[in-house]
């Protein structure tokens, strides 16, 4: 099968990402004698300056990892939770329905510094100053910049000029864009940091210097810039009117990213993990417990009746996700029936020759299958592949990152970092960095599991994925692409496991996704029936789909996945590939 490069074959270490500097610097620090949680912190702060549009230091991560010491996995979650003081009645009491995607009031506590730096103290063995020396080298002296960032700021420009004065000030130098294939720098970012490090240098290890810049953060200087910027500032959001926000420096000071046992499903010879229903991780799993009834191996992984059983079981699990799923530490989530093979047993009849239009959320006893209504968005919608959109006032909605890691010990990282995008958010001026918008994905409807409620964490679309095969850790693995996350990394995993490809061809091959339920960003719309496949797709594979009833359409040739993997086999041989859509996502390793 074509692949548009090798799939990477290494014995040392092997580090993938959406970005070939976070990837070298991961391989860097591998290569220096630090282990997989080392590099994928040192890679995940890089990221940060290297991709602003897709990511930000006030973002969110969640991360699974495979610690090859006590052979055991775990999930740290860098989705943190909603103000004290947002509530449905609040916003209701602005005239919102929604919370907007931009702007000041959709700020949640920024989750992701505290999960990568206690994954660095827990499971790594660097100092914190050696780790983010990358990235502040990066923010002090400039990074090439790549396209698609010019293109994020332009597209923000005039809400900069306009309302957003302390992001003009960062991301409009001189008061111009900077254009693609510049060295743009963040000196503000990198003074941030550098205080960090100032701060925790006086604590007695390396585990206490961590804590103290952690505490630095969370309870120190950092959180205090950004609750007086959320108290003092009113800034013109999505919504056409200034609003100030509710984050404060308590709401900081209360989170602390917790460790959990990652969800788990067995398919094949595989065990795949995914973190909890804070997340969409759970679809994944339970698409693999619908498609189980289907001999998807004796599919044509590129023809029309496996693109077809795939959408299908999509909007069943998605479905269910609409209905049920929301932050456990809030609301009872029934994963143990939503995940059962009688469940799904019940659930994958529905699946027939022609494509649903309904969302039909399945019945658990005891538990009420409401899904809110949204607008829908319907067929004309333009096809973009989980691309940002530009819409009025300067919404672009941000994308996401991904990371891979395996080390020569057999310690292994999938991250999705995400959050934070600058075309979101404010620039808090003494930081130099925006926070994560997250909390437009929250319901303002009452009694839903994913309604707002204070220091609640919204239902987010970030999910790395992670794999065990006959019982060994085997393969990380994920993608941007919001809501797409789950279904182009479901394609990957049934093409390696079902159908004998390798992470670059079956990262290569050409993909699809459907919108069929509501968006888990504003405006939240849906499109009900929406199949888009990649324009490498033969024309009888489009018009079988819509012979079944899909409202099908081609992208561009090259536009549905941004996938990344690593993995390593028995014999400690390891392998990764890369997305090769967008012309910056790379593998690395030796």
């Amino acid at each position: 099968m074509f692949t548009t490069r090798p799939e990477i074959a290494a014995t040392f270490g092997v580090a993938c990402s959406t970005h070939w500097i976070a990837s070298q610097v991961a391989m860097a620090v591998l290569e220096r004698g630090g282990n997989a949680f080392d590099a994928a912190v040192a890679a995940g702060f890089t990221l940060q300056v290297a991709e602003p549009h897709l990511n930000g230091p006030g973002g969110d991560v969640p991360i699974i990892l495979h610690a090859a010491r006590t052979g055991t996995q775990h999930v740290v979650c860098g989705q943190a939770g909603a103000p004290g003081a947002a509530t449905v009645e609040r916003f209701g009491e602005l005239g919102l329905d929604l919370i907007p995607a931009t702007g000041l009031l959709p700020a949640v506590v920024p989750g992701a510094f505290d999960a990568w730096l206690l994954m660095l103290r827990d499971w790594g063995t660097w100092e914190l100053r050696d780790v983010l020396a990358y990235a502040i080298g990066y923010a002090r002296d400039g990074v090439h910049i790549v396209p698609n960032v010019s293109a994020a700021i332009e597209s923000v420009r005039t809400l900069f000029e306009q309302h957003w004065p302390s992001s003009a000030e960062v991301f409009l130098p001189h008061g111009k864009v900077p254009g693609a294939g510049s060295l743009f720098a963040r000196p503000a970012l990198a003074a941030t940091w550098e205080r960090l490090l100032r701060e925790s240098a006086g604590a007695p290890n390396r585990e206490a210097r961590i804590d103290a810049a952690r505490d630095a953060w969370y309870r120190g200087f950092v959180a205090e810039a950004i609750g007086r910027f959320y108290r003092e500032q009113e800034l013109m959001d999505v919504s056409g009117r200034r609003h100030p926000g509710f984050l404060t420096a308590d709401d900081c000071a209360r989170w602390r990213a917790p460790v959990e046992p990652a969800l788990t499903y067995d398919y094949g010879p595989c065990t795949v993990l995914k973190c909890g229903p804070w997340s969409q991780g759970p679809v994944f799993l339970q698409q693999l417990a619908l498609l189980r009834h289907f001999d998807v191996a004796a599919m044509d992984p590129l023809g029309p009746e496996f693109i077809h059983t795939v959408v299908e079981c999509a909007k069943l699990a998605y479905a269910d996700r609409e209905a049920y799923y929301g932050d456990p530490d809030f609301v009872e989530v029934p994963l143990d029936v939503l995940l059962s093979d009688t469940y799904n047993a019940g659930r994958a009849a529905l699946v027939g020759t022609r494509a649903s239009m309904a969302l039909r959320p399945g019945q658990v006893p005891g538990m009420r299958a409401f899904i809110e209504q949204r607008a829908t968005a319907g067929p004309a919608t333009a096809a973009g592949a989980g691309e940002p959109t530009v819409a009025r006032l300067g919404v672009k909605r941000g994308d996401t990152c991904h990371l891979d890691v395996i080390d020569r010990w057999g310690n292994m990282v999938s991250a999705t970092p995400s959050g934070g995008w600058l075309q979101s958010s404010p620039v808090i001026p003494e930081l130099g960095f925006c926070l994560s918008t997250r909390g437009q994905m929250f319901s303002l409807t009452p009694g839903l599991p994913n309604t707002l409620a204070p220091h609640k964490r919204p239902r987010t679309t970030l999910t790395p994925s992670f794999a065990l095969r006959d019982g060994r850790a085997w393969m990380a693995f994920g993608t941007p692409g919001g809501e797409q996350q789950d279904q182009w990394s479901l394609t990957f995993f049934l093409r390696m496991v079902a159908h004998g490809m390798n992470i670059q061809q079956a990262i290569d091959a050409p993909s699809f996704h459907t919108e069929h339920w509501p968006s888990s960003f504003w405006p939240r719309l849906e499109a009900p029936g929406k199949v888009v496949i990649e324009g490498r797709y033969a024309d009888a594979v489009l018009q079988a789909l819509r012979d079944a009833g899909h409202l099908a359409s081609k992208g561009d040739d090259w536009s549905e996945g941004r996938l990344s993997a690593a993995r390593i086999e028995p014999d400690g041989q390891m392998y990764g590939g890369a997305n090769p859509r967008g012309m910056q996502g790379y593998a690395v390793g030796r």
